[in-house]
């Protein structure tokens, strides 16, 4: 919960990967609530009512990917009304023309989405759940130490280029600093 509203407040593209790690970590627990204060509860070395807070979160968490069926893989409705939302910008930043920064951060971005959502074969998926998508599977790489090649890493660096530009823009509207 802490480390989630940080990131929501400073990087929304960290915040869904982040909550999408959670979604897994549950998975992994099976739900399993005991296990939730056992191994991640204790990490947060808080006490009080901020720990309470944590144990809800987690709580609330649980039941919500319960309810919404997603047991076993997919993504929290709330998460994935951010990656709308960030979709929704990113398809404006490309079709008003505004912003030439971010044109060109799409421009070299966009022929590793199209590769990577073939690979994928999720053709459904919009380019900032590609990009999602492509980031989150490197963060798994990495943590099971698997070797990555240089040009997967040189492309999901571009992922990552259009998720932080991405993200300021969505900031900076929030924040009320710009417009698109």
């Amino acid at each position: 919960m802490l480390v989630a509203r940080e990131k929501r407040k400073k990087n929304i593209a960290e915040y869904v990967l982040y909550m999408w790690q959670i979604e897994d970590t549950l998975r992994a627990l099976q739900f399993d609530m005991n296990l939730v204060e056992e191994r991640i509860i204790p990490q947060f070395r808080q006490s009080g009512n901020t720990l309470e807070e944590i144990r809800d979160w987690y709580t609330n968490l649980i039941i919500s990917m319960i309810e919404e069926g997603i047991k076993t893989s997919g993504h929290l409705k709330i998460v994935s009304s951010v990656i709308n939302e960030l979709n929704e910008l990113h398809k404006r930043l490309i079709f008003e023309n505004k912003v030439p920064e971010y044109l060109q951060v799409y421009s070299h971005a966009k022929p590793n989405i199209d590769a990577f959502r073939e690979k994928l074969q999720m053709p459904g998926l919009n380019e900032i759940e590609v990009c999602f998508y492509g980031l989150y599977g490197l963060l798994l790489l990495r943590l099971k130490k698997k070797d990555v090649t240089p040009e997967t890493v040189n492309a999901m660096q571009t992922f990552s280029n259009i998720l932080g530009s991405l993200s300021k823009y969505f900031h900076d509207i929030e924040q009320g600093k710009a417009e698109f």
